[in-house]
């Protein structure tokens, strides 16, 4: 069995993107999980995660490492601390997004197929191939048949 430690894993840059710079590693991949995601990301002050989003298939837990990160839900905002441990759940009760400062571990099932849905700019994504959507961009079942 492989182990990784949280704070001696090795963290290589992620997003290149105001907003969301971050240091990351995928911890579920250095373990050789398979069902399983495990990603450790570590945000500096004001960077974000990724989007405000929520999963259609799978249910997502943030574990606070280090620091206060803010969390953003459907209720609002509210600062985390060292040791807490959130779920969220499917659908759009589950919306989340992370702000630092802090180290955050994100866990989650490998499910495939998968839909994520971004309220804020009307996206919808799906994996697989892994493509964005418009929400507006909404066919009838029946179009071009």
């Amino acid at each position: 069995m492989r182990r990784v430690n949280l704070f001696s894993v090795e963290l290589t840059a992620g997003f290149d993107r105001d907003g969301y710079r971050r240091r990351q590693a995928q911890v579920g991949k250095l373990l050789g999980s398979t069902l399983i995601g495990a990603s450790l990301y570590e945000l500096p002050e004001g960077e974000r995660t990724f989007p405000y989003h929520f999963h259609h298939g799978m249910e997502e837990w943030a574990i606070v490492v280090t620091g206060t990160p803010t969390l953003r839900t459907p209720d609002g905002e509210r600062e985390l601390r060292e040791g807490d441990v959130v779920c969220f759940p499917t659908g759009p009760a589950g919306g989340h997004q992370l702000r630092g400062p802090g180290t955050v571990l994100l866990l989650s099932a490998t499910r495939s197929p998968e839909v994520t849905e971004y309220p804020d700019s009307g996206k919808i994504g799906v994996r697989p191939p892994g493509a964005i959507f418009r929400a507006a961009d909404r066919a009838d079942y029946w179009e071009g048949e």
